[in-house]
């Protein structure tokens, strides 16, 4: 621990605080959490928390959740213009309007979009159950997928169902692996195991191993000692930090969220120190948001 972490694990337990971590996050952030994990799991601890004041070390988005899933809570997120290119790519007109296209449909929302957008859909996901949520609709019900095109059409393939996607990706995901980038790995490490987040293009995750959320990855990461990781590059300086002896090499080093490598340390600290930055979320649009997200959180416990 250095002199900031120190300081900021006193001040967390002083202010009874909870500390909650994306796994894209540095290693030095994900260590002072009390939680880590992808977007579904901090979901959960979210709504579990009993503290007074949550510091959200991710995005707006995630922060968003967890203020609407913890309203008892003060959410604040350390560093405010900590974005998401992806969910910046839909609006709630945008999806009143898609919705107008195809009257009766049922709306899968990816976790990665605003709190409008989710106020405007039937059910969220994650990367980790998103196959899961498409199961659980009715067969006769079309399904319009926002805003991840990638992960909308990689899990259509596993469930065969008729899903309708909205063209947004993620950049890290969606432009930061080739096909190329593939071969390359494999020929440089021919007995690695190839793991791949379904926001990569279909092009990539066709080619892959196993095709999983982050959460997915530190699982698989426990009983596998060779892997070649396609996800934005915090997981695998996470997964290298924690086992050392493994070689887990990322199948490109241009895999960096800028908006997440915006949380240091010291935004972490002034976070709790002057208890800026606070997520508010306009109670009439939280409580259509909830019902979206509860559904979610409902299909994970069953």
């Amino acid at each position: 621990m250095n002199p900031l972490q120190e300081q900021i694990i006193n001040l967390k337990k002083e202010k009874n605080a909870v500390i909650l971590a994306h796994n894209y996050q540095a290693v030095e952030i994900q260590d002072i959490a009390d939680f880590t994990g992808d977007s579904l799991q901090l979901s959960i601890q979210a709504a579990q928390a009993k503290a007074p004041l949550i510091v959200f070390c991710g995005v707006r988005f995630m922060a968003e959740t967890a203020a609407i899933l913890n309203p008892e809570a003060k959410v604040i997120l350390p560093v405010l213009d900590a974005g998401c290119p992806m969910a910046d790519m839909i609006t709630a007109q945008q999806l009143k309007a898609f919705k107008e296209e195809h009257p009766g449909a049922a709306v899968v929302c990816y976790v990665n979009s605003s709190v409008e957008v989710k106020a405007e859909s039937d059910i969220c996901c994650t990367s980790s159950n998103a196959v899961q949520v498409l199961q659980s609709i009715p067969q006769d019900k079309e399904i319009l997928f926002v805003p991840d095109q990638n992960l909308g059409t990689w899990a259509a393939a596993q469930t065969r169902r008729k899903v309708t996607v909205w063209q947004g990706y993620c950049p890290v995901h969606h432009w930061g692996f080739t096909v190329e980038d593939v071969a390359k790995a494999r020929q440089q490490y021919p007995d690695h195991t190839l793991l791949a987040h379904p926001e990569c293009q279909w092009e990539v995750v066709t080619k892959a191993d196993q095709v999983m959320s982050t959460s997915g990855m530190m699982k698989f990461a426990e009983s596998n000692d060779k892997l070649i990781i396609a996800t934005e590059l915090g997981l695998v300086d996470l997964l290298k930090a924690r086992y050392p002896q493994k070689s887990i090499v990322p199948l490109s080093t241009n895999a960096i969220c800028q908006n997440m490598k915006k949380t240091q340390l010291h935004h972490v600290l002034d976070a709790l120190k002057l208890e800026i930055h606070t997520i508010r979320v306009e109670p009439t649009i939280a409580a259509k948001a909830i019902a979206c997200l509860n559904r979610m959180l409902e299909l994970s416990r069953s």
